[in-house]
């Protein structure tokens, strides 16, 4: 396995973990519980933003479409 299947897989989790979070923040009435799904989702897609291996093949997709 490359380095870069590795990141693709890597991030695919993250871009998995910060949908349950959304969806968490979403179903829960404690506003506690709500406002700290938020933030890991938000940390979550800055982490994704960070990598520019992910930013890379973000630009190449647009580009495809």
């Amino acid at each position: 396995m490359t380095v870069g299947t590795q990141v693709q897989q890597t991030l695919a989790g993250l871009k998995s973990a910060q949908a349950s979070f959304e969806t968490f923040a979403l179903q829960t009435d404690n506003q506690q519980a709500k406002q700290m799904y938020q933030q890991t989702a938000q940390q979550t897609q800055q982490i994704q933003q960070e990598e520019p291996q992910y930013n890379q093949n973000q630009q190449q997709q647009q580009q495809k479409q």
